[in-house]
């Protein structure tokens, strides 16, 4: 009776060892540090896009747009180019939060409900501006020295 205690203790023993020994799955704990870092680049994220749609440069994009969002801008750049106007971005108000943290920390979704005034102007002069809210869906991703946005949209 008693090898057949001990045999059951150290199968339990076993098993719960194995299950505390497998890796966690689900989003990361994000640090502080990341936190700070995140929140940094993503504002300077957004300056830089401010500039770039107003200058019509797209390699202001280069420091903190990747993938997909960097190749929409350029873009948007491009045909503003073409068309002879600037978008410009004023006073943006920014309220977001980390909603995801990728396990493997190879990405780290954000939702900002931004205000800011938006104004067109066609070959310099003023056509309309307008007071926008919008809610903004952001994934940034790490580099060698900073986090750069990969997808940065509106939702509907």
């Amino acid at each position: 009776m008693i090898r057949w205690l001990f045999r059951i203790s150290l199968l339990i023993a076993a098993v719960l060892f194995a299950a505390s020994a497998r890796p966690e799955v689900g989003p990361r704990t994000l640090e502080a540090q990341t936190r700070a870092s995140v929140e940094r680049d993503y504002r300077l994220a957004w300056q830089s896009l401010q500039r770039a749609l107003a200058d019509n440069r797209p390699e202001l994009l280069n420091e903190y747009f990747v993938g997909v969002a960097k190749d929409k801008f350029t873009n948007t750049i491009r045909e503003q180019r073409k068309a002879g106007i600037q978008t410009l971005y004023s006073e943006p108000a920014h309220d977001f939060s980390v909603v995801f943290y990728s396990p493997e920390g190879l990405s780290i979704q954000l939702l900002d409900n931004v205000q800011y005034r938006e104004e067109i102007r066609d070959h310099g002069r003023s056509v309309g501006s307008a007071e926008v809210r919008a809610r903004y869906v952001a994934v940034m991703t790490p580099t060698e020295t900073k986090w750069k946005v990969r997808l940065l949209q509106a939702e509907p």
